[in-house]
Formats: structure tokens, sequence, C-alpha cells
């Protein structure tokens, strides 16, 4: 499996959040974030990232999972996946570091296996940066494997 990292920097294209009174400082959010993805690996470099994700946060902690798509190209290649990690918050800046799996894709990617580790900051009420690495093997790449 070839190893991969990349980063990216997004825009949060729409956020919504609902207070919790079950308990002080409770709330739920949804957010749908894009951007675009830099790698050294041609196959993620400059792919249109977008990840949705619910968030439950108490005090400023708690976790975040979701699901993501990157288009890559004008051919409609895609990939996807889902990520799960810990939300935290600390000088009002909020950071989230997990794990991602990639679960699908179309074009080159289908057949697509891997998973990784990723980290995210809010730079902004709107726009974040982020880091991942991890790996990942094309069903082609196994197919001439054999």
């Amino acid at each position: 499996m070839p190893t991969v990292s990349g980063s990216f920097s997004c825009n949060v294209n729409v956020q919504t959040a609902i207070a919790l009174s079950d308990q002080s400082n409770h709330d739920l959010g949804l957010a749908e974030i894009s951007g675009i993805q830099k790698s050294s690996d041609e196959n993620f470099n400059n792919a249109s990232m977008t990840y949705w994700g619910i968030t439950d946060l108490v005090e400023g902690r708690g976790t975040q999972r979701g699901y993501f798509a990157n288009v890559h190209g004008h051919e409609g290649d895609r990939d996807w996946g889902t990520f799960e990690g810990k939300v935290a918050t600390k000088n009002n800046e909020v950071t989230v570091e997990g794990t991602f799996q990639f679960t699908g894709g179309s074009g080159k990617f289908k057949g697509i296996t891997g998973n990784g580790t990723f980290q995210t900051k809010m730079t902004s009420p709107r726009t974040l940066e982020g880091s991942w690495q991890g790996v990942y093997t094309l069903a082609t790449a196994k197919a001439h494997a054999h």
C-alpha cells in the first residue's frame, strides 16, 4: 500500500448548531466543509474535497463523525469514506484529531481501500486548515499484483 499524506485549506459552507438543555454548554453541530487537497501524491494533489461532520460537544470538547468525498479532475474519478475524531477547544482554538477510512470510489478509484489519521484546526469561524497521512491501494494496483 502506498503511503500518502496531504494538507488542505477549507471553507465552512454550511454550519448549524443546536444548544441542548440536558446539561450546560452541550451543543450538537452539523457542517459542510470544502477545499482543495495538496499532496505529493499525484492521485490526491488538487483533488476537491468536501466533508460533512456532526459534532457533539460539552464544554467545548467531544466528538466529530462524518463522511468525506474527493473529486479528482474532470473525469469523474472520486473516492469517499468516513471519519471520526476527538474535538478539543483550548484558548478559543478548536482542533479535531482522528481517523478516516476509504469506503468506496469510482473511475480509477473504484475499489480503493485504505485508512489513516488527520488533524484540523479552525483558523477563523469560517475557515480551517488540516493535514492527513495514511495508506491506500487502488483496485487496479491489486489486479496487477496477481
